[in-house]
């Protein structure tokens, strides 16, 4: 790798840029970290101080204007990322956005014209991509090993985990929806990057708000304002038709009466299946004419892929991206119709020969 080191500021100073952001990208050596920015200056400030950085702003203009950077995290409500993005490519610096990329599809068509306009690169941050799991399934499907793709699963269902009622989360104004836009985004991604990403054909589903009422159902940590903002679905579910004749139902809830949380992925091929069940990784295979369940074991001590590093190598080499921009906008093209038939108690269709998917094979 390029030995150079990378200029980088911090944008959005919550719990999530420390523990994921700020944790990962002060172990590179490629890495020298700047400046910080939140409109609560106090979080950046305490940030700031525990991580040695020496700039803090409250104003990401401002940073972006003074300091010469090259990439941001940004790590702000969901209603920002467009906005920031944009600015950060506009005064060339690249960008590890947190998902989702932004709060609908139209937002996130405009980053990646600006992303292509600036020669800049933007990667959304799709952490469960990166998972040991995740990277080994993706050769095994890609090998051809499943056989034929024709149905898949995912889910991410929580009894209580409420990011707080009456924080941002909750509010459509700053987040986009619901437990859609922020658990889904995740489990559904996943879903359909391990498929190849196939051109969607329509979409059906629905959602639920039947929790809003109550605080104990929120997630630990998250308090929240019993008097606050809950105008998004707590539940969503959804089945997806795609065109290449494979199907994947989806369900995701921020709360629900069940026995436990589960979050899980099943792909079922003509040759095999595969199924990740709260990080459990099994295989459903046949061998010698006896079905077989095979359990892959990958040594947790050993990252096959990592997030932060990736981003990285591909801003000095060029490498292709993982997670691009352009991914961002295919899954929000998909959350955009689903919410669109949800409202409408009926199927919603896409259109023929849609560029924007025809283009997700090309290396970004």
């Amino acid at each position: 790798m390029n030995n150079r080191k990378l200029r980088y500021g911090l944008i959005g100073a919550g719990s999530n840029a420390e523990r994921k952001h700020l944790n990962n990208y002060m172990n590179l050596p490629n890495v020298e970290f700047v400046s910080i920015c939140d409109v609560n200056i106090e979080n950046a400030d305490r940030l700031a101080k525990k991580y040695h950085i020496d700039k803090v702003y409250s104003n990401y203009e401002e940073m972006l204007d003074k300091e010469k950077l090259d990439l941001v995290s940004v790590c702000t409500p969901n209603f920002l990322h467009a906005e920031i993005t944009i600015y950060a490519l506009l005064k060339g610096v690249n960008v590890h956005c947190e998902k989702p990329l932004a709060v609908n599809s139209k937002e996130a068509q405009k980053i990646v014209e600006a992303k292509n306009k600036s020669g800049k690169k933007v990667m959304v941050g799709l952490n469960n991509r990166f998972t040991n799991e995740a990277v080994y399934l993706k050769k095994y499907i890609d090998e051809g090993l499943l056989g034929e793709i024709y149905h898949a699963k995912a889910g991410w269902i929580r009894r209580s985990g409420i990011p707080g009622r009456g924080t941002w989360f909750t509010n459509k104004d700053s987040a986009g929806g619901g437990v859609m836009i922020d658990l889904g985004v995740h489990y559904l991604d996943l879903a359909l990057y391990l498929m190849g990403m196939p051109e969607p054909s329509y979409v059906t589903g629905a959602t639920y708000n039947n929790f809003d009422y109550t605080t104990t159902r929120n997630r630990n940590g998250y308090k929240g304002n019993p008097n606050g903002i809950f105008n998004v679905e707590d539940s969503a579910l959804g089945f997806i038709g795609l065109k290449n004749g494979a199907t994947l139902n989806f369900e995701f809830s921020w709360a629900s009466n069940i026995e436990k949380d589960k979050q899980y992925i099943e792909i079922l091929g003509t040759k095999g299946g595969v199924s990740l069940i709260n990080g459990e990784l099994k295989i459903h295979s046949e061998l010698l004419d006896t079905c077989v369940d095979i359990s892959p074991i990958l040594n947790p001590n050993i990252k096959l892929m990592n997030e932060f590093e990736h981003f990285i190598n591909s801003i000095l080499s060029g490498a292709p991206l993982m997670a691009p921009a352009e991914h961002g906008v295919y899954t929000l093209e998909i959350i955009d119709r689903f919410y669109q038939a949800a409202k409408g108690n009926e199927p919603v269709f896409f259109e023929k020969n849609n560029n924007k998917f025809l283009l997700l094979s090309s290396s970004f």
